[in-house]
């Protein structure tokens, strides 16, 4: 257990270093975080409705913050490339957030349209109405999106990489809400870039 914890801190600091240099980043993975928090309230009263905050509103938050706002030059404070950074990310990367992502956005054209191909990963109960189904569709996508990275870690690298990966990811609101509550008053002040000064370069 003392080295999946381990591996899990190690994950977490590299997250943060490596991808979470501007303050609007952080102030919309604050978002992000709280808003799954919600989420995770509402997953055992209205799993649609959780379904719903987790993606429109903290997926949203939190993935336009790494694509428009994160910076894509060189990290001189770890003297990284962001393509090395792409390429070491032991989570979803940039193009694997955008098939994701592109599966998400196709899940209510398909529910429209064909929506006798999804109920195959929908409750009987929930395929009465439209959003209900795609709440579910987009509840399942988020449970298979999950599974399927520890799959693939566990294979590229090992059962301990992949659990701790998937821990960080359900406790990152937690740990987000920790690391980035006062990043909008920086923002405020006009910091657009945390200077990083915790972080030592190699």
């Amino acid at each position: 257990m003392k080295e999946l914890f381990q591996t899990l801190q190690v994950q977490r600091w590299d997250d943060h270093r490596y991808y979470h240099h501007s303050r609007i980043n952080q102030s919309l993975h604050l978002l992000s975080a709280m808003s799954f928090l919600v989420s995770y309230v509402m997953l055992f009263i209205n799993p649609v409705m959780a379904s719903m905050i987790a993606w429109l509103v903290a997926m949203t938050a939190r993935q336009s913050g790494h694509f428009f706002f994160e910076p894509k030059g060189y990290d001189f404070v770890n003297q990284a490339t962001h393509e090395h950074k792409e390429e070491i990310k032991v989570g979803y990367n940039l193009n694997r957030k955008i098939v994701l992502i592109a599966i998400w956005a196709l899940i209510p054209v398909v529910v429209y349209f064909w929506p006798q191909y999804m109920t195959w990963a929908v409750p009987q109960a929930y395929e009465d109405t439209y959003w209900r189904m795609v709440g579910m569709c987009w509840l399942f996508l988020g449970v298979a999106g999950l599974l399927f990275r520890v799959g693939q870690l566990c294979i590229i690298q090992n059962a301990q990489a992949a659990v701790a990966w998937a821990l960080k990811i359900l406790t990152d609101p937690f740990h987000d809400i920790k690391m980035y509550y006062r990043s909008p008053v920086y923002l405020m002040k006009g910091q657009l870039i945390d200077p990083m000064d915790h972080v030592q370069p190699h």
